[in-house]
């Protein structure tokens, strides 16, 4: 059996897949999981981990014969794939199969925006609708300019979404891309066009507080920010300042830059709508992400490829 070291939990599909072929060494079922790398770390060639866990720089050092890091999620931030593309560790994750989830996701928070379904469900909740009658009006989503920061599958797959509300959809990414959508290469110039704009872009340093105090200001009083991308993009105090400031209108937030930490001042806005990083968060999409997850460690076990590498590993092919 091969041995595959699991910063994350395996879930069922993962277990049903790999224990036929893998010994799983599991990081939540050590006391002291760097003593036990330097004790068995030398020829472990597999690592299964998230997006959220990435793997850390101590126990990249301690798998000197390691191959290949399948990762059970979109994002890899949390893994240096400099490091690992410097020692020709291959990195797989798990993109497409959520894409439709997440992106209904951000079509959820953003409706949920405009219609003031926080308060309403609260209202309905509480009895308060009896004693005190309705709240102020809402707002509709439709017909609706919509910025969209990260065009790729997930990008698109809201964009997709968006079409029956007969939203303009515009996008600020590295490039432009042969879409039938306007780019913008300056994101604060984007953000003053839009009614809302909502964030799919990846972390990292390229990304860090791309949304900014410039950002929230163009996006306005009436702007609607959603972000399920990753909380990093987001400069979190300003965000909060631009909400209670009213320089910004609400905010739908699936992501958060200290996970699972969201500030008080954000749980308390009336004019917030807060997720704890649901975006994937389905029976059937976990099940297909787990799955991907599984096939890239088995597909590389097999014949030495992967089925879903990251982009900064295709030198690597």
């Amino acid at each position: 059996m091969t041995d595959l070291f699991c910063v994350t939990t395996p879930n069922d599909t993962m277990r049903a897949a790999l224990t036929d072929s893998f010994t799983l060494h599991e990081v939540a079922n050590m006391d002291d999981p760097l003593t036990w790398l330097a004790q068995n770390g030398a020829g472990i060639e597999y690592v299964l981990t998230d997006g959220h866990y990435g793997l850390q720089a101590d126990y990249f050092a301690a798998l000197p014969d390691l191959k290949l890091i399948s990762s059970n999620g979109v994002g890899y931030d949390a893994i240096d794939t400099d490091a690992a593309v410097a020692r020709g560790v291959l990195v797989t994750h798990t993109p497409a199969v959520l894409s439709a989830e997440v992106a209904t996701t951000a079509l959820m928070l953003l409706i949920a925006c405009y219609r003031n379904f926080r308060a309403e469900v609260e209202n309905a909740h509480s009895g308060g609708w009896a004693k005190s009658g309705g709240l102020p009006l809402g707002r509709s989503v439709d017909n609706r300019t919509i910025g969209i920061l990260g065009l790729g599958r997930i990008g698109m797959a809201i964009a997709e979404k968006l079409a029956p509300f007969n939203a303009r959809i515009l996008y600020h990414g590295r490039n432009p891309r042969d879409v039938g959508f306007t780019y913008y290469d300056d994101l604060t110039k984007m953000a003053a066009d839009c009614d809302a704009l909502i964030s799919v872009a990846p972390g990292g340093a390229a990304t860090h507080h791309l949304i900014s105090t410039d950002v929230l200001n163009a996006l306005g009083p009436d702007g609607v920010l959603v972000n399920v991308g990753r909380g990093s993009v987001v400069d979190e105090v300003a965000l909060i300042a631009a909400l209670q400031d009213g320089r910004l209108g609400s905010a739908g937030l699936d992501v958060f830059e200290d996970e699972p930490n969201i500030p008080e001042a954000l749980r308390a806005m009336p004019n917030t709508v807060l997720t704890p990083h649901i975006g994937s968060a389905t029976v059937e999409t976990r099940i297909a992400m787990a799955q991907l997850a599984a096939d890239n460690l088995l597909q590389y076990q097999k014949d030495g490829t992967v089925i879903t590498a990251v982009p900064e590993c295709a030198g690597l092919l």
